[in-house]
C-alpha cells in the first residue's frame, strides 16, 4: 500500500506542474540489440545503428551486438545500415527511463544492385520467401492499437483480408475462409489456439491469451505462403517472443481490460535470460462486491514464460510455456436476461510447453529444431434457457505431441534453399453426450453419444527454392507433402511466387499454391464413418504490385482466388455447409463432396511513424460462396462482401498519443427464422428454404484511445483510455426467438464501452 501511495502522490505532483516537467533531469535509458544477416542468422561485425533525426549511434561488435547508451526517455526511429545489404528501419522504439530497450535486426543481403534500380529500403522490409499476403506488426503497434485491448488477434482485423464476425470474437476469418483454416507459431513451436475460451476444433476465441509485452514482431500470412508452413488452409501467424533482459531484474505491473498482473524479467547466469508473466480476469470480482443481479462474469487467467541459453555462440536453447484456465457458469436467470440461447458451466484448460533448439552453421546457414506438447481439456454442461433442458455434456480431452526441424542455407548470393519436416502425434478422449433435440432447420437429431478416444499421426516435410536469376527477379519454388494416418491421404502441394521489381518503389508480386488440411478429430469421431473424410484442400491464386509513394508510406494492391475441393457435407441437411454451421451439431454420416469458392480484390495504403502521424487505411472487395449438395451456389456465413477501415495516431510529443480506429463491412448473411414454426416448439426455427438469403445490417464502430506516458527515476507509467463503439452504434450480433413475448428479438453487439488501464514499470 506504501508503494501505491507514493505512486499516486507522484501522478498528482506531475498534474499540479502542468504535466510539463522536463525529462532532461531524468535518468536515460539504453538502446541494446543485435545485427545479423536475415537468411543465415549470422552476425554482421560493423554494422551502423544510428537514432533518426540526433548525432547518436553505435557500431556492431565481432559478436553482431551493439549498444547506444545516454538516450533522452522517448520514441524513436532507428536506422540499420551494413555495405552489401538493405537498410532497415524500425519505428516506435521506446525509450525509458533507467531501463535498456531491445532492438533486433535482421538485414536482408541487398536484392538489387544496379544504382538504376537501387531500391529504396526501411520501413518495409519485406520476407524474401513471403513475396505476397503478408503483413508484419511490432510491439508498440500491437500494443496502442484502439479496440484491441493488447490482443493480437484483434489488431489484424484491420487489414483488408480479414472479415468483420463479431465484438465479442476475436476471430480471424481470412479471405473467405473459416476460424478453423488458421494457425499460430511462436519461437517456432505450433500453437493451435491463443485464446481464452477456445472455440473447439478452430483457433478463435473472445480474447487472447498472450501478454502483448512479450511479443517482438508478429508476421501475418494471409495466402500464399511458404511450404514451410503446412496443415492449413488460409492463414499463419508467425510471432516472435522477445528474451528477458540479460542486465537486470525488471518489472511491470498491469491493470486493463484482459485483467490485472505482471511482467518480471532478468539474467539467467552469464549465458541467458528468463521472462514471465501473470494475469488474471478481475470483472467477476466486481460483479460479486456489487452484488449485481444475476449478472455472470468469466473467470480467466494466464501464465507464460521464456527461458533463453546460449550454449556457445552459435548454438542457443529457448524453453516456452504458456497455461491458461477460463470459467463461466451463469444460471437460467443470467441466461434469460441477458437473452441467450443456452446457459450452463465451463470449466476449460489449456497448455503449451515446448523446447527450441538454433544452431547457426557458420555464415551459411541455419536450423531451428523444436519438441513441444499442446494439451486441451473441455468440462462442459449446458442447457437450453427456455426449456431448461438439459442438451449438452462436453468432457473432451485432447492432447498433441509435434517435433519440427527447419533448415535455411545460402548456397549463392542468388540461390537459397529450405528444407525441413515435422511429425505430431494427436490423441483424443471424448466422452460426450448431446441430447435429441429439433435443430435450427426444425429436424428432429437424436441423441448422441460419443464416448471414443482417437488417435492420429501427422507427418509433413518440405523443400522451397529462392532463386534471383537477375537483379530484379525473384522466384520462390517449393513442394510440400503431408501424410494424415486417420484417413490414410497423403496431400502433395506445389507452391510457386514471384516478384519482378519494375523501379526503385515499385514491384509485381504473384503468387500459386495448394494448401491441404486435416479435419478435427471432434467432428471426426461424431460418426464412425467419418473417419475416412478426405482432407479439404484450397488452391491460391494471387497476383499484385506495391508501391512506395515515399519511404515511409506504402501502397499495396492484391487479387486473389481461392478454390476450395473436399468440404465435409451432410446429406441430411444438403443446404447447409456444415463447417461453417456449427459443425459440433452434425452427427451423422457427412460426405467429402463439398466445394467453396473466394474472389477479391484488398488494397492498403499504410503509413509508418516517421514522425508524428502514422496510419493505415484498407479495403476489401469479395464474394465468398459454398456449392451445396443440391448444385446451388450459396453465401458463406462470413461474406461481408465490401470492408473499409482507417487506423491511425498522432504523437505529438514523447508524453501523449492520440488514435482511432472506423470499420464499416457489409452485412453477412444469414438464414431467417420461420416464425410459425418457433411459435409451435419454443425454440427458434429457421426458415430451411432460404438458407442465406438474408443479411445483418450494416456493420460500422469506431473506437478512440488516448495514452500518457510519465517518466520517473527507476520507473515508467504508462496511462490510456480508450473507448470502444464511440458514437454508441447499435450493430446486430444476431437474431432469436424469444418465446416470452412470442416475437422475434436481436442481440447487439458490444455498445459504447469505456476501458482503462495502466502498466507501471520498475
Amino acid at each position: 500500500m506504501a508503494y501505491l501511495r507514493i505512486l499516486i502522490v507522484r501522478i498528482t505532483v506531475l498534474m499540479i506542474i502542468g504535466l510539463t516537467g522536463s525529462l532532461s533531469a531524468l535518468p536515460r535509458g539504453t538502446i541494446q540489440g543485435r545485427v545479423v544477416d536475415k537468411d543465415t542468422q549470422a552476425p554482421l561485425v560493423g554494422a551502423n545503428v544510428l537514432i533518426c533525426g540526433t548525432a547518436m549511434g553505435a557500431a556492431t561488435d565481432m559478436a553482431g551486438e551493439f549498444e547506444i547508451t545516454a538516450v533522452p526517455p522517448g520514441s524513436y526511429s532507428i536506422k540499420c545500415m551494413f555495405i552489401g545489404y538493405e537498410t532497415v528501419m524500425r519505428t516506435d522504439i521506446v525509450v525509458r527511463s533507467g531501463r535498456v530497450t531491445p532492438v533486433h535486426f535482421q538485414l536482408p543481403m541487398t536484392a538489387v544492385e544496379t544504382e538504376a534500380v537501387s531500391v529504396t529500403a526501411g520501413y518495409f522490409t519485406g520476407s524474401r520467401d513471403q513475396t505476397a499476403s503478408s503483413a508484419g506488426f511490432s510491439h508498440e503497434e500491437i500494443r496502442r492499437a484502439p479496440g484491441s485491448a493488447g490482443d493480437v488477434s484483434r489488431i489484424l482485423m484491420i487489414l483488408p483480408a480479414v472479415a468483420k464476425v463479431n465484438d465479442q470474437s476475436n476471430n480471424l476469418v481470412v479471405r473467405g475462409g473459416n476460424p478453423m483454416e488458421n494457425t499460430f507459431y511462436i519461437d517456432h513451436i505450433e500453437i493451435p489456439n491463443i485464446n481464452h475460451f477456445p472455440m473447439q476444433g478452430a483457433s478463435g476465441g473472445p480474447i487472447g491469451i498472450l501478454n502483448v509485452d512479450f511479443i517482438q514482431d508478429v508476421t501475418f500470412h494471409t495466402g500464399g505462403f511458404s511450404p514451410q508452413y503446412g496443415d492449413k488452409l488460409s492463414a499463419v501467424m508467425d510471432i516472435t517472443f522477445r528474451e528477458g533482459s540479460r542486465d537486470s531484474f525488471e518489472g511491470q505491473l498491469d491493470l486493463n481490460f484482459a485483467g490485472f498482473g505482471g511482467v518480471a524479467e532478468g539474467p539467467l547466469g552469464p549465458k541467458g535470460s528468463w521472462l514471465f508473466s501473470a494475469r488474471r480476469s478481475y470483472l467477476d470480482m466486481v460483479v460479486k462486491m456489487l452484488n449485481v443481479g444475476s449478472t455472470v462474469a468469466p473467470a480467466y487467467g494466464d501464465f507464460q514464460g521464456k527461458l533463453a541459453w546460449d550454449l556457445n555462440p552459435a548454438h542457443r536453447l529457448v524453453i516456452l510455456g504458456i497455461y491458461a484456465d477460463d470459467h463461466n457458469a451463469p444460471d437460467r436467470e443470467a441466461g434469460l436476461e441477458n437473452q441467450m440461447d443456452h446457459y450452463g458451466s465451463q470449466d476449460l484448460y489449456h497448455g503449451t510447453a515446448g523446447i527450441t533448439w538454433r544452431g547457426l552453421w557458420g555464415k551459411s546457414g541455419y536450423s531451428n529444431t523444436s519438441l513441444s506438447f499442446n494439451g486441451d481439456r473441455y468440462d462442459e454442461d449446458f442447457y437450453e434457457t427456455n426449456t431448461a433442458q438439459y442438451e449438452i455434456k462436453n468432457r473432451s480431452r485432447e492432447m498433441t505431441a509435434a517435433f519440427r526441424n527447419t533448415n535455411h542455407f545460402r548456397l549463392s548470393p542468388a540461390a537459397y534453399i529450405e528444407f525441413g519436416v515435422e511429425t505430431k502425434y494427436l490423441i483424443s478422449d471424448f466422452d460426450n453426450w448431446y441430447a435429441r433435440r429439433v435443430n435450427a432447420p426444425g429436424d428432429t437429431v437424436p441423441e448422441l453419444v460419443m464416448n471414443t478416444q482417437l488417435s492420429a499421426g501427422l507427418t509433413g516435410g518440405f523443400i522451397n527454392w529462392i532463386l534471383k536469376p537477375f537483379a530484379r527477379f525473384t522466384v520462390n519454388c517449393g513442394l510440400r507433402g503431408d501424410y494424415f494416418s486417420m484417413n490414410r491421404t497423403l496431400n502433395i502441394s506445389p507452391r510457386l511466387s514471384a516478384s519482378y521489381q519494375l523501379n526503385a518503389k515499385t514491384r509485381l508480386i504473384a503468387a500459386w499454391g495448394l494448401y491441404s488440411q486435416h479435419l478435427p478429430l471432434v467432428l471426426l469421431g461424431r460418426y464412425p464413418g467419418n473417419r475416412n473424410l478426405k482432407n479439404p484442400q484450397a488452391a491460391h491464386y494471387i497476383a499484385g504490385f506495391e508501391h512506395l509513394i515515399r519511404d515511409d508510406t506504402r501502397f499495396t494492391l492484391e487479387a486473389y482466388q481461392k478454390d476450395y475441393t473436399g468440404f465435409p457435407m451432410d446429406p441430411g441437411q444438403p443446404a447447409l455447409f456444415v463447417l461453417d454451421d456449427g459443425f459440433l451439431f452434425h452427427s451423422g454420416p457427412l460426405v467429402s463432396t463439398g466445394k467453396a469458392r473466394t474472389r477479391g480484390v484488398e488494397v492498403m495504403l499504410q503509413k509508418k511513424l516517421a514522425r508524428n502521424f502514422y496510419g493505415l487505411s484498407s479495403a476489401a472487395f469479395f464474394r465468398s460462396k459454398y456449392e451445396d449438395l443440391n448444385g446451388v451456389w450459396r453465401d458463406r456465413s462470413f461474406d461481408n462482401r465490401i470492408i473499409f477501415s482507417v487506423e491511425g495516431g498522432y504523437k505529438p510529443n514523447r508524453s501523449w498519443e492520440f488514435s482511432l480506429r472506423w470499420i464499416y463491412a457489409g452485412g453477412v448473411p444469414y438464414t431467417p427464422i420461420d416464425t410459425a414454426a418457433s411459435a409451435l416448439v419454443h425454440r427458434a426455427v429457421e426458415d430451411s428454404d432460404r438458407i442465406h438469403a438474408s443479411r445483418y445490417p450494416d456493420y460500422h464502430s469506431m473506437n478512440i484511445r488516448f495514452d500518457r506516458r510519465f517518466q520517473f527515476r527507476g520507473s515508467n507509467l504508462i496511462i490510456y483510455i480508450s473507448i470502444w463503439n464511440v458514437y454508441d452504434r447499435k450493430n446486430i450480433a444476431g437474431y432469436f426467438w424469444n418465446d416470452a413475448e412470442r416475437k422475434i428479438d436481436c442481440v447487439t453487439q458490444w455498445r459504447l464501452l469505456p476501458i482503462f488501464g495502466l502498466e507501471y514499470e520498475i
